[in-house]
């Protein structure tokens, strides 16, 4: 199988807002917009994501609005401490301060308008020994 390109589709009535947050504030474009569906993309094509209205006429998913648990939208970037920087001069709220893990990565986070955790992370040196102890043996 090769794939052309991935993304996931979150169902929300916020869809205008979410794209319009994503487009403002992380880089991203609108590849395509339509009244129940908008596709958006980095000018690189490195990532997608697409919102969804619940009365949607497509079929699946279904109609339930994201329910904001279970996922994660990890956005790695070259240098965290920079996107922290120009992310809280514009004003928006982070939840999870910049961090730098022991597992190898400078992190921060926060909820878009669906409720979805994003993730901006870059890779760092992990701590000394850190994954030694999950290591399969």
């Amino acid at each position: 199988m090769h794939l052309s390109d991935r993304y996931p589709i979150i169902v929300t009535s916020k869809m205008a807002a979410c794209s319009d947050f994503y487009v403002r504030y992380l880089g991203f474009e609108v590849g395509f917009a339509a009244s129940w569906f908008t596709w958006l993309t980095t000018t690189d094509g490195s990532a997608t994501i697409a919102f969804m209205t619940p009365d949607h006429p497509s079929g699946t998913p279904g109609p339930e609005e994201f329910s904001g648990t279970g996922l994660c939208f990890e956005l790695q970037v070259a240098d965290a401490a920079a996107t922290f920087a120009d992310f809280t001069a514009k004003g928006l709220t982070v939840e999870y301060p910049l961090t730098d893990e022991p597992f190898g990565q400078r992190r921060f986070g926060f909820h878009d308008l669906a409720g979805l955790w994003i993730d901006v992370v870059e890779q760092i040196e992990p701590a000394a020994g850190y994954w030694d102890r999950y290591a399969a043996r």
